[in-house]
């Protein structure tokens, strides 16, 4: 199996947690943290690029519909798959997400079990797929 380089930008310590037991139970995945847009442009700018960015929508500083933004109009790292993982089932907000480029979007389950099964068919679905290296 293909281990990922994972960028998780999401503001809230639990469901970073969360993320993280679920990724690692499954396989040697290496995930990298950020907490809010802002941190993560940074990270991206000093470190080897990630396979996938899992991404916050509400979040404070740069929020996620931003962070989309400036990732698709970066033409070094546009071409990163960007799931969006949050609350909202807003249709505006699904449709933004898509519309910008977002690669999937995904509501985050109130239940760990339907979270763990989507995280892991989630990361599943990326390990299978080729992606592009910059």
């Amino acid at each position: 199996m293909k281990k990922l380089k994972i960028l998780l930008i999401e503001d809230d310590l639990i469901e970073r947690m969360k993320f993280t037991k679920v990724v690692s139970s499954s396989a040697n995945h290496s995930i990298v943290e950020a907490g809010n847009g802002e941190d993560a442009v940074k990270i991206l700018e000093d470190k080897t690029l990630p396979d996938l960015i899992v991404l916050d929508l509400n979040m404070p500083k740069v929020n996620g519909i931003e962070f989309l933004k400036i990732l698709k109009n970066n033409s070094k790292l546009q071409y990163i798959p960007i799931i969006v993982m949050s609350t909202s089932n807003y249709h505006n907000d699904i449709r933004r997400c898509y519309e910008i480029g977002a690669s999937g979007y995904m509501i985050k389950p109130l239940h760990y079990e339907e979270y763990k099964e989507k995280i892991t068919a989630l990361i599943n679905y990326w390990t299978n797929n080729e992606l592009i290296s910059v």
